[in-house]
């Protein structure tokens, strides 16, 4: 069973439908929309400031999603996928977005709509990463837009993809 922990008068909410894995950690204050999927040794630590998710939001193993004490929340839209080893911290991810494999994004950014951070890349303090875009590198800069297709092909297939996978554990 996932070690889910009320901290500071804060005990985490979530919505319908939602799988965590045995080894995942969710604590304080974190709010979780319906179909989300949170997997092996991924925490998400609402210790420090508020920390909201979306409906159908997958947070894969190893990832770490934090925010800045009394400073910078952590927001999460809907149809989001944060991919292994990824830091989410003290941000804005609006809807659509896939975080790439072991990808930093750091406080007070924004990663608008429709968009894909590559596997690796560093969004620093307070960029504001442009809807339909891809951005890539350490700093994360942008390399280019996104195809309607590609939305279809990556963002959603990797979304859905988690939405069937959690239902196998369920």
């Amino acid at each position: 069973m996932a070690i889910v922990r009320e901290l500071l008068g804060h005990t985490p909410k979530f919505g319908k439908d939602c799988f965590l894995a045995e080894t995942a950690v969710v604590v304080g204050d974190v709010e979780m929309g319906n179909d989300c999927s949170i997997w092996y040794s991924a925490v998400i630590r609402g210790d420090v400031h508020s920390i909201r998710i979306g409906n159908n939001v997958n947070i894969q193993d190893n990832a770490t999603v934090h925010a800045t004490y009394k400073k910078s929340p952590t927001n999460i839209g809907n149809n989001v996928s944060i991919a292994h080893n990824a830091v989410i911290h003290g941000c804005t991810i609006h809807d659509n977005v896939l975080i790439g494999m072991g990808a930093i994004i750091m406080d007070d950014a924004v990663v608008e709509s429709n968009c894909i951070i590559a596997p690796g890349a560093v969004v620093t303090k307070n960029t504001v990463v442009e809807s339909g875009s891809i951005y890539a590198g350490t700093p994360a800069k942008k390399i280019k837009s996104i195809d309607p297709e590609l939305t279809k092909g990556e963002i959603n297939r990797i979304s859905d993809s988690y939405h069937m996978y959690a239902s196998w554990y369920m």
